[in-house]
Formats: structure tokens, sequence, C-alpha cells
């Protein structure tokens, strides 16, 4: 097997402001494995938040591609990474899925079928995505409101945690006035003290906010927990939901754990987790950093097993490299194309590593 990468600017269509940052752009680096004339992606974003740039990235891919040399396929290679044999120790979780995901997609390609299929869902999953919108003006929040339900999104992502929480209730308020029949989900990126979500949360029930994503600050799983008991919404676990072990402490004393693969390690460990909250009391929500269609795809396969669907990073670039999951309706589809089903665009901008 022969490993390849390439570095891409990711270019977001207008910055998305969130209570610890704003992002207008980012890197992705895609990893391309080689096998008997089949070839399989995946991709890897930067993260300031997870401490990964694109020449981190780069060079653990790139160790990555030596190790795949011992072995003979792509099988038993995706069979080794499952068991902590191909990556070494301390190798970060986005690397590890986007490696998982370049090898699910060439096994499919070998097997004709589908990562869904090869992940037991015989029907490719279609799934309505919540769609996000940043901490920003009214006027302008209100404005992207009436436009996602016109173009069929059902589940709007309000982001909060503006240094007056007021500006918050006022956002919600206005994009529910915009868009009065879609579902509402709020994420402070754990903006807030204990007092502030215990003050704020009532006033969002109000409103009419289905569910609230990592309220207070993390690090503190037992606060999480205790504020999800006395919580009039649904509290769903994020920054605090990173690992299998950070879930195991958290089933069954919040509502849901996000999922995002980039964080925990890709499909694998999603499935374990999956497996892990059920009958818990705990749902699953999958979720997603901004990234391209190829870097989506992976979760995209996954979401018939969740409550929540968060897969709209791709929709929020101006131009994405790769397509093939939708989106732009509210739905994402896995495609029933062998593989993760995702094809490149023309790529204006790019650094070949």
């Amino acid at each position: 097997m022969k490993a390849s990468r390439r570095t891409v600017r990711l270019e977001l269509t207008e910055p998305l402001r969130i209570s610890r940052s704003t992002m207008s752009a980012r890197d992705a680096v895609w990893l391309s494995i080689e096998h008997e004339g089949l070839t399989g992606h995946g991709e890897a974003v930067t993260s300031v938040y997870y401490s990964l740039d694109a020449e981190t990235l780069g060079r653990l891919f790139g160790a990555v591609g030596t190790d795949l040399a011992r072995f003979g396929d792509p099988e038993s290679a995706l069979e080794a990474l499952r068991e902590d044999e191909l990556t070494g120790d301390g190798t970060p979780p986005a690397v590890i899925a986007a490696v998982e995901a370049a090898l699910l997609d060439l096994v499919g390609k070998r097997a004709g079928s589908p990562v869904h299929r090869l992940l037991g869902a015989p029907e490719a999953p279609v799934t309505a995505t919540a769609r996000t919108i940043g901490i920003t003006s009214l006027a302008h929040a209100a404005a992207q409101a009436r436009c996602l339900a016109a173009s069929g999104f059902h589940v709007i992502k309000v982001k909060a945690g503006a240094p007056d929480p007021e500006d918050d209730v006022e956002r919600v308020r206005v994009i529910r006035d915009a868009a009065p029949r879609v579902r509402l989900l709020l994420d402070p990126n754990g903006a807030w003290t204990t007092a502030q979500a215990e003050a704020l949360l009532p006033r969002f029930a109000d409103l009419g906010v289905e569910a609230v994503e990592q309220p207070v600050a993390p690090g503190d799983p037992e606060a999480l927990g205790a504020l999800a008991e006395r919580s009039p919404l649904p509290v769903i676990a994020d920054e605090d939901a990173v690992s299998l072990e950070d879930v195991r402490r958290l089933a069954g004393r919040v509502h849901g754990v996000n999922i995002k693969l980039a964080k925990c390690g890709g499909v694998h460990t999603a499935l374990r987790i999956t497996e892990l909250i059920d009958g818990s009391g705990t749902e699953l929500m999958l979720g997603c950093l901004t990234a391209s269609s190829l870097g989506l795809a992976p979760a995209v396969h996954l979401a018939d097993r969740a409550r929540w669907a968060d897969l709209d990073g791709h929709l929020l670039l101006a131009h994405d490299p790769w397509t093939g999951i939708g989106g732009e309706d509210g739905y994402v589809r896995a495609s029933g194309l062998p593989g993760l089903g995702v094809e490149p665009r023309e790529v204006s901008r790019e650094d070949v590593a």
C-alpha cells in the first residue's frame, strides 16, 4: 500500500463566531491510501482547540504511511488500527479517525460496498442535519433563519456565549420568530457559569429550545451531570465527552453526548460509545468540525444511530472540494457508491506535501 497526503485551505463563506473564537478558514490535510489500483481517502482538519496544525498532521500521516508498508492489504491494516497496532501511543484521535476513514473507503471500494453496509446498516442513512448560526447580529441571525427554513432545514443550532447573555436570549428570540417551525438547539461551548446556566436555561426552554450543548466549562463532569438533573432542557455533553472513558462517566448523568469522530478517534470508537450508552438514558448526537464532504462522510454513514445530527461543517464552506453527501436542503445522505461515496471537485488552491 502507498500513502500520500495533501494540504488544502478551506475558506468559510463568512466568519463563524462562537464563545471562545472566530474562524474564517482552516486547513484540511488529506490522506490517500492506494492499493491495487484503488484509492481510499480520509481528512483531518487543523484545530487550535485540539492543538493540531497542518505540519503536525502531515508529519503524523507520513509516519502512518511508513507503517502501512507492514500490511499486505487494507483489511488487515484496518483491523490493526482498531487493535491499536498501527498508530503509535499518543496519536491524536483526529489522525486515527482520518486513517480509519481512508482505510474504510478503500475496503469498501474493494468490496463494492458502501461504508454503511460494512457497518451493518442495509439502507443508506438519510438524516436531517442541524445548521449552525453563529454569534452574530440580530438582523443577520433572523435573515439566516428565514433562509434556512425556506431551504428545508428543520433544525437550527444557535451558538451562544456572548459577553452579555441577554444578547443570546434575543438572538434565539428573533430566530424563533423568523423560523417558528424549526427545532432549535443551543450551544454556548462552555461559556456559562453554573449560576448563569441555571438562570438562563428556563428562559431558553420558554423560547422552545429543544436541548443545550455543554452549557458550562468542561473539566467538571460531576457539575455538568448535576446541572443536567435540574435543567428544564436536555443537556448534551460535548467538550466533556471526548473519549470512551469520558462517556462512561457521563452515561446516565446527561441527556446526550455529542460525538465527533475527530475527537473520539473514528467510526469504531463511535460505535463502541453507541453501545455503551444504549439503555442508559443518554442519547447520541453526531457532530463535526468545519470540514469538507470528505471529512463529514464517515459520520453520515453512522447518522441513523443518532437522535441529533449536527453534520453541517461542509455547508459552511465557500467552496467544498468534495461532493457526495448533500445537505443543502437540510438532509445529509450516505451514498450508495462503494466506500465513503464522495468524489473530488476541482481544487483551486492546494499545497502538495
